[in-house]
């Protein structure tokens, strides 16, 4: 396959906000850098891209990771900011370019934007709540979910500390053999904690988890497997044994909730977990060897594919870097209850998602593995691997929860994964146009779509039966 030609680094304005912050002028960081005054300007300006032994001089000098020049995180913004503008009630319809250059050159007007519309929306649905006789007297609070995917993303969805501490004790208490030992944790938790696990009535068990502190029980669904039982004990432990390095990393965070706080330490206690079942160089070694194939993962270190697609996610350790995957859960009506991103693909926050993604399609095929090569409005093209996942209670009355999980990359990391192969990943044909969702979707010729994008309505043409843009002010059906 061929590869496409590496994409030019610009500096765009965080070089001039760190040359600010660090307190330099231009002529003390060029003399820095060994570079020119001029040349130094030219690249605070775009005018000219960053060369790699001047990127890795500048985080020298700056102490900044190279990482930080990458454009994934404006590209985020530009989707956040046009999904943003192109709600209804703005009426403003702004191009990709327009989006782009805001958040490249003013990201903080533009997160400042994204901020007040999320706080439109809450306003929006609280009104609505309150004009309805039914409505509770006392609303819930904003969503904090959000807010927490954004501190996950801002970190690549990796945390080197929880890693090396998961891995130190994973080599301390002989669990690098692959395969997850709840004995051990029970007993640990017992030990040091305290803490008596016993098995909660059957029942009782709509939780996986329930931890009593006053009387030291931990409580533990009957219909845990192996794997899950010992991920539901290796949670516990961190949250009890590795609670300041929660709080450290979730303070830093500025979350503006206790919501959202609570939410974030859980998070990371689910992290810590499966670093600690599959920690960080025994499982890179394993997924590389393995061609990331999730069920042999599966096999080897005794886990759920919905946890070895989320472990694979977080593989972004320097100089030990997995493929870098996108990881997504979706129920049968769209509802999105897991979005983290290692790469700059962007996940919708309005409107939905897009139902040719082969994330949907997963349902049809329950058990299945699907694969899809998937091209974005923009050209970017992406590999996509689904499978649908359930989870609940054993017999035939207990209730059970359906869910597809799919792990994504970008098309030129595919040819590391075993279910590319066979699969013309450099013909263009091969790939299905999808977009972010319909209102901010620029496909105007896509037969799936459920309303008009932003800024304009669609009519049927019946000789092409197709969907037609017409514009806003022109009466037609839409």
């Amino acid at each position: 396959m061929a590869r496409p030609p590496a994409r030019k680094i610009y500096a765009h304005a965080k070089l001039r906000r760190l040359r600010a912050e660090r307190g330099m002028n231009q002529v003390e960081l060029a003399r820095s850098l060994g570079i020119s005054t001029s040349y130094l300007n030219q690249i605070e300006h775009s005018q000219r891209p960053l060369t790699a032994p001047v990127l890795l001089r500048i985080a020298e000098v700056l102490g900044v990771d190279p990482e930080f020049f990458s454009e994934a995180a404006e590209e985020r913004l530009a989707t956040d900011l046009r999904a943003a503008l192109s709600d209804e009630a703005t009426g403003v319809t702004t191009s990709v370019e327009e989006a782009v250059e805001v958040a490249r050159d003013h990201p903080e007007v533009a997160r400042a934007l994204v901020a007040l519309h999320h706080r439109y929306r809450d306003a929006s649905e609280r009104v609505a709540a309150l004009a309805s006789a039914d409505a509770p007297a006392a609303l819930p609070p904003a969503e904090p979910h959000d807010e927490v995917r954004d501190f996950f993303y801002a970190h690549h969805n990796h945390f080197e500390p929880l890693d090396s501490e998961a891995e130190r004790m994973a080599r301390e208490w002989g669990l690098e053999s692959a395969r997850p030992e709840a004995d051990t944790l029970r007993r640990h938790l017992a030990e040091r904690h305290r803490v008596t696990v016993v098995e909660a009535a059957p029942d009782r068990s709509a939780d996986a988890r329930r931890f009593d502190p006053a009387s030291r029980l931990l409580f533990l669904s009957p219909w845990l497997t192996e794997g899950q039982r010992a991920f539901q004990l290796a949670t516990q432990l961190a949250l009890l044994e590795y609670g300041p390095l929660l709080n450290g990393l979730v303070d830093a965070a500025g979350l503006t909730s206790a919501q959202a706080t609570a939410l974030a330490r859980i998070g990371l206690a689910n992290y810590f977990a499966g670093a600690l079942l599959m920690p960080y160089t025994v499982f890179w070694s394993a997924a590389e060897e393995l061609n990331y194939d999730i069920e042999l993962l599966q096999a080897r270190f005794g886990v759920g594919f919905e946890t070895v697609c989320h472990r694979l996610s977080t593989l972004q350790r320097p100089r030990r870097r997995g493929v870098p995957f996108s990881f997504l859960r979706v129920d049968r009506a769209g509802n999105v209850s897991k979005r983290q991103s290692a790469t700059d693909f962007h996940f919708s926050r309005l409107g939905g998602t897009c139902p040719l993604w082969t994330v949907y399609a997963a349902f049809s095929s329950p058990g299945r593995v699907l694969t899809q090569v998937a091209e974005m409005p923009d050209g970017k093209r992406y590999f996509w691997v689904a499978r649908t996942v359930t989870r609940g209670g054993a017999g035939h009355r207990a209730p059970r929860a359906e869910f597809a999980v799919a792990l994504g990359c970008e098309l030129r990391h595919a040819h590391r994964l075993v279910y590319a192969e066979g699969i013309a990943l450099d013909d263009p044909r091969a790939a299905t146009p999808i977009g972010l969702g319909c209102r901010i979707c620029e496909r105007r010729d896509c037969a799936q779509r459920a309303r008009p994008p932003a800024g304009g309505r669609l009519a049927v043409d019946p000789d092409r039966r197709t969907y037609v843009p017409y514009p806003v002010e022109t009466s037609g059906c839409s």
